[in-house]
């Protein structure tokens, strides 16, 4: 794979002003793979006045042209899957097998999606005495995370194109050349000049560049709870519209009636997806009291098939994060039934599936986002103790919910305070509204809610 020495802005790769570099390591062997601009303020402006410039035109476009650029960068990255998938696997880690169904294939379906939308959506729709008009909100800063490093920028990019907002992406300094590709596929597909640029940089420096510039009208950003605060108390001074997919503990709660082995297995498996690096992962199983000591027998079982399957996490900070959050467990006496904060590997950033079991509601593991490998299993007594542990967070993101009627799963996920729910083992829907209730953030992605969080209403009265 090829890293470009430039950033994309105004539809062309350019030098950067700073002439400082980000190494793209390896996180399996620890090797670098690659080097990229690390972007100041003055490159943010540069492709925020680009984005700002081509905002009028692109805004003018036809509804239908617009649609048709999406459905040329959607067969630019179909025929990119390969690149993308290898590419992905190399700077994240991820398995090549996941890399190709997961990082490169939901992002083409995304991408797919709001082209569709794009070309069907009303724009316009008519109130009483009124005319109401969606228009698109403006230029958008979008800062994106490492661990979808291209499903998270197509889920920004994709609807703000379909409004007619132009973009400016900063992606996770971790994973960069998944940037890059994606850069190629728009210039491929034909996008004006402008209405999409890329700088690479780090978050300190270029992503709060592009988070204050007073000429980003909407900052959508993806990544911890922490910094969303600051994004959002920076927005807010500038009185700025903000879109925050932020951190996740959501619950896995498997109600008595339910089938116990798919239940937990299907759950150990959700946990260890891109080596717990899923800020929607069912991190906290629930089991009831009378099934806990089988549920965490089944757990270590389905665990231990994934420790030469799942890959590193994405780099040592993460991994010494992780492990941290393994010691504490132990310290705080929860028991470790598998894994642990050993390395099972000489070289690269791995972690071995764990699983804790004996953990309570106000032990950190079951409070605080750990964002790797790692299942806390805690019981309850009846439903009502069950509902009150699985909302006993700050956050709000996700959550499954089994049972052997599918009626009493529904009544218990309704119940729920969190954004999305999976309903015995329901499947992903990239049309359906993806975000958090409480601090797991504002807003949402995906489908036509995606598509709203770039609009901007204006009512004409006859």
């Amino acid at each position: 794979m090829k890293a470009h020495d430039g950033l994309y802005i105004d539809g062309a790769w350019r030098s950067a002003g700073s002439q400082d570099v980000i190494e793209v390591v390896n996180p399996s062997d620890e090797q670098v793979i690659g080097r990229v601009p690390a972007s100041g303020a003055l490159d943010v402006d540069t492709a925020v006045r680009a984005a700002r410039a081509a905002l009028p035109g692109w805004a003018a476009t036809p509804p239908a042209e617009r649609a048709a650029r999406l459905a040329a960068l959607r067969d630019a990255l179909v025929a990119r899957k390969d690149e993308i998938a290898e590419t992905v696997t190399a700077e994240l880690g991820s398995p090549l097998t996941f890399s190709q169904t997961v990082h490169a294939g939901v992002p083409i379906a995304v991408a797919g999606s709001y082209a569709e939308l794009a070309a069907t959506h009303s724009f316009e729709e008519r109130v009483a005495n009124s005319t109401v008009l969606h228009e698109p909100i403006g230029v958008v800063g979008a800062i994106t995370p490492w661990n979808y490093p291209l499903h998270q920028i197509v889920a920004k990019v994709a609807p703000a194109l379909a409004a007619g907002c132009t973009i400016v992406v900063k992606p996770a300094e971790d994973t960069p050349l998944t940037a890059q590709l994606f850069a190629e596929a728009v210039h491929e597909a034909g996008v004006p000049a402008g209405v999409f640029n890329l700088v690479t940089g780090l978050g300190p420096v270029a992503g709060q560049a592009l988070a204050e510039h007073p000429g980003v009208d909407l900052v959508s950003f993806t990544g911890s709870t922490a910094v969303g605060r600051q994004i959002g108390a920076v927005a807010g001074a500038a009185v700025k519209k903000v879109a925050l997919e932020l951190g996740g503990k959501s619950a896995n709660v498997i109600l008595p009636s339910a089938d116990l082995a798919k239940a937990v297995n299907v759950g150990v498996a959700n946990v260890m997806s891109n080596s717990g690096q899923t800020c929607s992962a069912w991190t906290r199983m629930l089991v009831h009291t009378d099934q806990y000591d089988e549920a965490v027998e089944l757990a270590v079982a389905a665990a231990a098939k994934y420790g030469d399957r799942i890959g590193p996490l994405v780099s040592a900070k993460q991994r010494a994060r992780v492990c941290g959050y393994i010691e504490k467990g132990i310290a705080e006496g929860a028991r470790l039934v598998a894994g642990g904060p050993e390395s099972p590997r000489e070289r690269g950033w791995f972690v071995s599936p764990t699983v804790f079991a004996d953990v309570t509601p106000d032990m950190t593991i079951a409070q605080e986002e750990i964002f790797g490998p790692v299942l806390s299993i805690l019981r309850y007594t009846d439903e009502d103790d069950a509902l009150r542990i699985a909302n006993d967070t700050v956050y709000g993101l996700a959550g499954a919910v089994w049972a052997g009627d599918e009626a009493e799963a529904v009544a218990f996920a309704r119940r729920m305070d969190t954004g999305q729910v999976d309903i015995n083992g329901g499947r992903f829907n990239p049309l359906a509204p993806f975000g958090g209730y409480k601090q797991s953030g504002v807003g949402r992605e995906l489908g036509a809610h995606g598509l709203a969080e770039y609009l901007q209403t204006k009512s004409l009265q006859f």
